[in-house]
């Protein structure tokens, strides 16, 4: 028998369960922001790590008003997010390393949307053959790089990318 070591997904099982929805809690939490790997916020949005990435550098754009609706969102609040989406490519690329990028939003649990009440815009770096035969034949993602240097690497980058 395989087995596959991966011991941040105990992290998921055993932490405690936030009350509502989690994209909230973050933002109305600034003082928890390194335990939440907040990358960065400002008054309309924040960027955040996702803690079960499809790729190493996986993070989302969220705004802080908690809808559901793409649609019936503030032209500004759009306008921002989408411009922190634009730095975040050109960071991913020139600073990260990234040879392309993908950014996307599954709305609503039946488009995929994991956290469908709060609609987020992910940020996911890639490079050339980044998946092998395990995510296609054992339908497993291998993280090859350990989460927190990651965090830390882009928080460094942000500065030169974002402001």
């Amino acid at each position: 028998m395989e087995y596959l070591y991966a011991p941040w997904r105990s992290d998921y099982v055993t932490s405690k369960k936030i009350e509502g929805c989690v994209f909230c809690h973050i933002s109305q939490s600034p003082s928890l922001d390194e335990e939440h790997f907040v990358l960065y916020r400002d008054e309309v949005c924040f960027m955040v790590m996702n803690k079960y990435p499809y790729n190493p550098g996986h993070f989302m754009i969220i705004p802080h008003l908690h809808t559901d609706a793409l649609e019936n969102l503030n032209e500004d609040i759009w306008l921002q997010m989408s411009k922190l989406a634009q730095k975040s490519v050109k960071m991913m690329k020139e600073g990260f390393g990234a040879r392309g990028v993908n950014i996307g939003m599954n709305l609503g649990s039946s488009a995929g949307a994991g956290i469908a009440e709060h609609i987020h815009l992910h940020v996911v770096p890639r490079w050339e053959r980044d998946t092998n035969f395990i995510t296609t034949i054992g339908e497993t993602r291998v993280y090859s790089t350990e989460f927190l240097r990651i965090y830390k690497k882009i928080k460094e980058l942000l500065p030169k990318y974002l402001y």
